[in-house]
């Protein structure tokens, strides 16, 4: 079994201390029932305020084996309500054996790709008219063949007889929701009803999005099928808000989009203008920065001056392992230089975006720790699933494992080589700053961008920006209520500048996963407009050890590593479990917009390959780092000039808003 998971992985790729310093605790609220849950909302939401928020962790992304390439490239078996179930914390079967996450989840969402959603099911039960179909017969025969059986039919865009793909897509998207429904517990664990909707355009670039829905029914999900362009997935969003039925857009793995997630253009080829900005920026508040399949923050070519920029590095396109994707458009941080570009020319940023982290784990097993990783897009429980030392072998590409050839692309005289299982990373995690654990409270966070993203580890991060905070803030009491009052938190804006005011100054606080590494630093990356374009500059603000910034280099003296690379243990003897500070941009400039994001790094770790290497007693692979600084990243504070053609412009739409809705 373990064999045909490392074939399938390399497969798969051609497709596509809980307590808070501020006094924000992660434990569960009081369990209640689903039907007082908008009350239980309201009270938490009324009694605490925003002061009272906490830190909750969960996935956004996780497909189970009704995602027709995970049931016919992986042979995933996991159901919706097993996957949720698993991301509770409870034990699910597992072929053979069963697998329980290491800790339980706060909130999750299945997000299996609505293009032939539920599709490929129909084959477990061999009376089905597919089933008995010739090319039912074909695919129980070959099941890799479907993937691009499928793959042709929604790339041309033309439907497959005999696959019955809308009563199928019913069938399965009722499924959906009611495992969403069923696994829902306000005030203990918080399930969205959601999928992702698969545009690749070209049948190479990807342009993927996770909607996620706020309440307990939704309409059938609409497909790259139905239109491979996003603007049109904001149009059904669109529609669907009109009735009441509210959701959000996620796009993810911009890496690996050619350059088109974070174009300066439109689906057309047109430049992007006010309404465009408008409607992404309302669409999709919030993009992926890390996941299974590396991270889209920046890498050296975008960021040369940054020294960690170099961190799980996923750049190939996943149905081309042997073509680079194209670096410039395809990263969050240069979106946000983006962003202020195009919001100068017309009045409106579309990248005004927050932070999420996600697996996109393909087998339902939303696992998040760097032992519960084991190659390829899939989670695994270290007790019951370790790769034996043969397989770990492939695992770590110490023997070669063959590619899977697209017979169409071979016709065309297109090479396939074989996915490297080590390129992929552990999976990501998204944070948000709620109320309470229910999905209207989840939710809202999301939408207002108060969000952070890890690469794992449940890393604590929180930041606020204003004009009043100095250096004895944190020893205030109630600080957290007077900066909400005062200030603007992960997400947010600057309030106006006071007059007197030189520069902004920036609450920064981070703690430790229970269960991972101390923390090294954490730094503030501001990206500002310059001219016609945009620059960067990553400030360490936060240094363990006592450490300081060499004024000549502008650099931090490294943190150390502990790492025992005969055993895989680390000791927390480096770095510290909490970090904390108050900082002031020294080269602040109130002419000139700019966007500021918190990143936090831990102190050197095992990383995934290194720990199975030592637990199969095989020789480390060569082309990966054998340790890692995990890491976490908070949503931008967006600072614009009072006075400027952006604030005006916004200054009208607000008004425009309002009018609008006091017309209705």
């Amino acid at each position: 079994m373990g064999s045909r998971m490392a074939e399938r992985g390399a497969r798969w790729a051609l497709f596509a201390t809980t307590l808070f310093i501020a006094g924000c605790s992660a434990q569960a609220d009081p369990v209640v029932k689903p039907k007082a849950k908008a009350a239980h909302a309201a009270v938490a939401a009324s009694a605490a305020g925003p002061a009272g928020r906490r830190a909750y962790f969960g996935e956004l992304h996780l497909h189970t084996a009704y995602s027709f390439d995970a049931w016919s490239l992986m042979g995933a078996k996991t159901t919706p309500d097993q996957a949720l179930k698993f991301a509770r914390g409870e034990v699910i079967p597992f072929g053979k054996t069963h697998a329980q996450r290491a800790w339980p989840l706060d909130f999750a969402a299945v997000t299996d790709h609505s293009e032939n959603m539920g599709v490929m099911n129909q084959l477990d039960d061999p009376t089905s008219g597919f089933s008995l179909s010739a090319i039912g017969k074909k695919i129980i025969a070959d099941p890799p063949s479907a993937f691009y059986i499928l793959k042709n039919a929604v790339d041309k865009r033309q439907p497959i007889p005999d696959m019955n793909a809308k009563p199928a897509m019913k069938t399965a998207w009722d499924i959906e929701m009611k495992a969403a429904n069923a696994n829902y517990q306000p005030g203990k664990f918080t399930a969205f009803i959601a999928y992702e909707w698969s545009s690749m355009k070209q049948g190479r670039y990807n342009l993927h999005r996770n909607v996620i829905f706020s309440g307990d029914k939704a309409p059938l999900p609409f497909t790259s099928a139905d239109s491979p362009r996003p603007e049109d997935l904001w149009t059904y969003l669109e529609k669907n808000r009109a009735q009441g039925v509210e959701a959000l857009a996620i796009p993810h793995n911009g890496n690996v989009s050619g350059g088109l997630m974070y174009d300066w253009n439109d689906s057309d080829g047109r430049p992007i203008d006010e309404k465009y900005a408008q409607r992404r920026a309302l669409n999709e508040p919030l993009t992926e920065i890390v996941q299974n399949k590396g991270q889209s923050e920046t890498n050296p070519e975008l960021s040369s001056s940054d020294e960690f920029a170099n961190f799980e590095i996923f750049d190939h396109l996943l149905t081309h392992p042997e073509e680079k994707s194209k670096s410039h458009g395809s990263y969050i941080r240069e979106a946000f230089g983006r962003g202020l570009v195009i919001e100068q020319k017309v009045g409106a940023n579309p990248y005004k975006m927050g932070v999420v982290g996600a697996s996109d784990i393909h087998n339902g097993l939303s696992a998040s720790d760097e032992n519960a990783m084991a190659g390829g897009p899939f989670g695994i429980d270290p007790k019951t699933m370790l790769p034996d030392r043969e397989e770990a072998k492939k695992r770590l590409n110490l023997v070669p494992t063959p590619a899977l050839i697209d017979e169409q692309a071979e016709a065309d005289g297109k090479p396939h080589q074989p996915e490297d299982n080590t390129i992929f990373s552990s999976a990501g995690l998204t944070g948000v700053w709620a109320e309470a654990n229910t999905r209207e409270a989840i939710f809202a966070a999301l939408k207002r961008k108060e969000t952070f993203a890890t690469s794992g580890p449940r890393i604590r991060v929180r930041a606020f920006g204003g004009w009043n905070f100095g250096r004895g803030t944190l020893a205030e009491p109630n600080w957290v209520a007077k900066a909400y009052a005062s200030g603007a938190p992960m997400g947010g804006d600057l309030p106006a500048r006071p007059a007197t005011a030189k520069a902004p100054s920036f609450i920064v606080q981070a703690m430790k996963a229970p269960d991972s590494g101390n923390l090294d630093r954490i730094q503030v990356v501001k990206v500002w407009l310059d001219g016609q374009g945009y620059k960067e500059k990553v400030f360490d603000v936060a240094l363990s050890g006592g450490r300081k910034v060499d004024p000549r280099t502008g650099r931090a003296p490294p943190v150390g590593n502990t790492v025992d690379l005969k055993t895989g243990k680390y000791a927390n003897t480096i770095g510290a479990p909490v970090l904390q500070t108050v900082w002031r941009d020294p080269e602040f400039n109130a002419a000139t917009p700019a966007v500021y994001y918190v990143r936090v790094l831990e102190i050197p770790t095992p990383r995934w390959t290194t720990l199975l290497a030592i637990a199969r007693h095989l020789p480390f692979p060569k082309e990966r780092a054998k340790t890692i600084q995990e890491r976490a990243y908070g949503s931008p504070i967006w600072y614009t000039p009072a006075g400027s053609k952006v604030a005006k412009l916004s200054a009208r739409n607000m008004g425009a808003g309002a009018a609008s809705a006091g017309g209705r």
